[in-house]
């Protein structure tokens, strides 16, 4: 493993978080394609599935983005440390939930009729491909973010976590 990470260090930051984000692409595209081995998934097993992967991105949100975020304001502002990060937070749900409303899109199972976002007449695989972009926005930024931080030299931040966040938001 620290080959890999010294590896990784050596590239220039914006080339560190294109490698992971085309890493966290391949494992989401990896473990998307599981459902190709399935004719029909139950309601019971498809619900545990997806309270795992909330489990894990909530996980990754506090211990990657928020509690390094709470920590480097305690230390850099006079604000609570609390404030920043909360205003970042709610900052970014608004974000999300303005572009879910403005970017036409299509959940998987609903009709054509049930797209959301603004009207339009593309085809129901764009409206998928947009849904998925959606998804992604948070989880590219927060690997961006992470990547950065070491770029800038953050002393809470290393490349070792960038890379496990990278990984953990991937799988």
């Amino acid at each position: 493993m620290d080959a890999i990470l010294s590896a990784i260090g050596q590239y220039h930051p914006v080339t560190q978080a294109l490698l992971a984000t085309l890493f966290t692409w391949g494992v989401t595209a990896l473990g998307a394609a599981v459902v190709f081995f399935f004719r029909e998934i139950r309601q019971e097993v498809l619900d545990a599935m997806l309270g795992f992967a909330a489990g894990v991105m909530i996980a990754a949100s506090f211990w990657s983005l928020l509690a390094p975020a709470i920590d480097l304001s305690e230390r850099i502002s006079t604000l609570p440390g609390w404030l920043p990060a909360a205003l970042g937070f709610m900052g970014g749900g608004l974000f999300m939930a303005g572009v879910d409303k403005v970017l036409p899109h299509l959940h998987p199972g609903l009709k054509m009729e049930e797209a959301e976002g603004v009207s339009t007449n593309w085809r129901r695989s764009v409206l998928l491909v947009l849904a998925i972009t959606l998804h992604n926005i948070p989880e590219g930024l927060a690997v961006g973010v992470a990547f950065g931080a070491v770029a800038h030299g953050l002393p809470a931040a290393s490349i070792g976590a960038a890379v496990a966040l990278a990984v953990g938001i991937g799988l």
